[in-house]
């Protein structure tokens, strides 16, 4: 099949996801192909609307449709009490457990000096301004419990001591080495309930 083929192009698209196989995105392309057109086209709609429609919030980073995210927004939530996360997705995970009412902040990775990630390219400046700006009494910090997470705990750790919060991680019910958005939520719910110190 030529390279500009419809089909040779859906399938190479289509391994540019993370977890699909060329076997996985040939079998998606002839599903696709067997749908009405008009499922086809709301799909599209749906994947053109997911990015010219979210942005990041300007408070915690994470996922928002305008300048600030409906969590932040929430009068409800605990502001004085911010959940840290890997990534965007990772607040999702622990808002479906049902177990956290306070606020979130996204760092878009962790500390990776082999892949190059340090301090200034994660999202760590706008953490430490919330910090800083004196409503927030409680930092958990949820990366993920793997060498790379743990290493961003401990400079969290380390950056905000000082400035007059408690720096917790959540406890050990995730298993090491193992992702947020892989963990049932009822392990997730006891983590953060047994957070202890770093």
């Amino acid at each position: 099949m030529k390279p500009d083929h419809p089909i040779e192009v859906a399938v190479r698209q289509l391994t540019r996801l993370p977890g699909i196989g060329r076997r996985t995105a040939e079998r998606l392309t002839f599903h696709l192909l067997a749908q009405p057109r008009e499922e086809v086209a709301a799909l599209a709609r749906a994947l053109t609307d997911l990015k010219g429609r979210l942005g990041f919030c300007r408070r915690c980073e994470g996922l928002a449709e305008g300048e600030v995210c409906a969590i932040c927004l929430d009068p409800e939530r605990d502001a004085g009490l911010i959940c840290v996360v890997e990534q965007p997705r990772d607040v999702f995970v622990v808002e479906q457990a049902g177990c956290f009412r306070g606020r979130y902040h996204c760092l878009h990775g962790v500390l990776s000096p082999v892949e190059g990630v340090g301090p200034t390219e994660l999202r760590i400046d706008s953490l430490v301004r919330r910090v800083e700006a004196g409503e927030v009494r409680e930092v958990i910090v949820a990366t993920n419990p793997t060498h790379e997470g743990e290493a961003t705990a401990a400079y969290l750790a380390r950056i905000l001591t000082g400035h007059g919060v408690t720096v917790t991680r959540p406890a050990r019910g995730i298993p090491v080495g193992g992702d947020l958005e892989y963990i049932d939520p009822l392990t997730l719910s006891r983590a953060l309930a047994g957070r202890g110190p770093v």
